[in-house]
């Protein structure tokens, strides 16, 4: 494909999805219709399509319209590419612009690619948060140093074309800078040297206070990457669950490979009590929208106030399955007050027999995701 057939491609997947369709879904439905594109092709389609959809607001500025074409004609002129060079409507190329497309500079919000309402909640961080979220996130690996060394890892996965480098956020994280996409055929993921894993992510279960012998339950566990990271960390009796079983169909093979034991529960409290209790709860997402950009559209001032009363149930649920003496762990990829620190503050106001530890915050700045964690002890009873 030519890059103005690339870009006309781009168009029509971003259509679809500004009239409601999945990004992934609409990617994929374009590349079974185009079998003449070829890897690179498919590759390159994507990362336009994502790159329009963190920028949707300035792109739409720039280029004149909220639509494919818009996105696509505000891209290039956000990198000063030669517009008229790639839309000139030969081949499959997209038509050349109209005096109606001039477009015009973005401001305020749209300059920063967020929605507007979100902009007070962010504060003065606002510039730095949606600056950061404008862009690609990096690829992290976790190494699992139960099994193996930072050294040892970089080695096995330079030998199959995978380059990278240690990140000061974990001990455990890697950033890799070349052979992103080799990384699932790689010896070291099949042989559970490393997983997939942000590199904050890695740091909030570094930061948890764990020790041999503690039951751990890892109760919204989800794909169960922070579950496998605590039992690198310890020798544990860990139990996983979430609301949505269906994440957790892959851990088992994973606590395999890595190998661990996990233990997988519909019903938590029948497992209670328990030493520690991680909560990563569901949350806006925030910190990650650099790897959702869809979500960042997607959240309402009315779904982020439902998020708060789901966060509160779960925060109540799973303090009472939390030994005498034990932890309670609330973590989000968030990066708003109120479904961290303010979440935090007003539990431990209702519930008297709680103290905070440790209270961290990682910001998009240190080069992870954004990541709230709040360490929280019983104060009743202790052992």
């Amino acid at each position: 494909m030519t890059p103005g057939a690339r870009i006309a491609a781009a168009i029509g997947v971003l259509d679809r999805i500004l009239a409601g369709e999945p990004a992934e879904k609409a990617l994929v439905n374009w590349a079974r219709a185009s079998r003449f594109a070829g890897s690179g092709d498919r590759a390159a389609v994507r990362d336009l399509v994502f790159d329009a959809v963190r920028r949707k607001r300035s792109y739409a500025a720039l280029g004149g319209a909220e639509t494919g074409r818009g996105l696509m004609l505000g891209r290039l002129r956000a990198a000063a590419e030669d517009v008229a060079a790639l839309f000139t409507g030969e081949g499959h190329a997209p038509a050349p612009p109209g005096p109606e497309e001039a477009g015009r500079a973005p401001d305020g919000a749209e300059a920063l690619d967020l929605p507007d309402w979100i902009l007070p909640r962010l504060g003065e961080r606002a510039e730095a948060v949606g600056r950061a979220l404008r862009d690609r996130a990096p690829v992290f690996l976790r190494v699992n140093l139960a099994r193996t060394t930072q050294a040892k890892a970089l080695a096995v996965l330079a030998e199959d074309g995978i380059v990278a480098r240690p990140h000061p956020l974990a001990a455990s994280a890697l950033e890799v800078t070349e052979g992103q996409r080799r990384i699932d055929g790689a010896r070291a993921y099949r042989m559970g040297l490393v997983e997939l894993q942000d590199a904050a992510s890695q740091a909030v279960v570094e930061a948890l206070p764990l020790r041999d012998g503690m039951r751990v339950l890892d109760h919204c566990a989800g794909g169960g990457g922070k579950t496998l990271a605590m039992a690198a960390r310890a020798r544990l009796h860990l139990f996983a669950h979430d609301a949505a079983a269906q994440r957790l169909r892959d851990l088992p093979e994973r606590a395999k490979r890595a190998g661990v034991r996990v233990t997988l529960t519909d019903m938590p409290e029948a497992g209670a009590p328990y030493d520690l209790v991680l909560i990563d709860v569901p949350c806006s997402g925030s910190g990650s929208w650099r790897r959702d950009p869809a979500g960042k559209w997607r959240l309402t001032p009315e779904s982020l106030l439902q998020l708060g009363q789901v966060q509160r149930a779960i925060l109540a649920r799973a303090a009472a399955m939390v030994a005498p003496g034990g932890v309670l762990a609330y973590a989000t990829c968030s990066v708003l007050a109120e479904e961290n620190e303010s979440r935090i503050v007003d539990f431990l106001s209702e519930n008297q027999h709680w103290e905070a530890q440790q209270m961290l915050r990682l910001d998009l700045a240190q080069g992870g995701d954004g990541f709230f964690l709040a360490v929280l002890a019983r104060k009743d009873a202790r052992k």
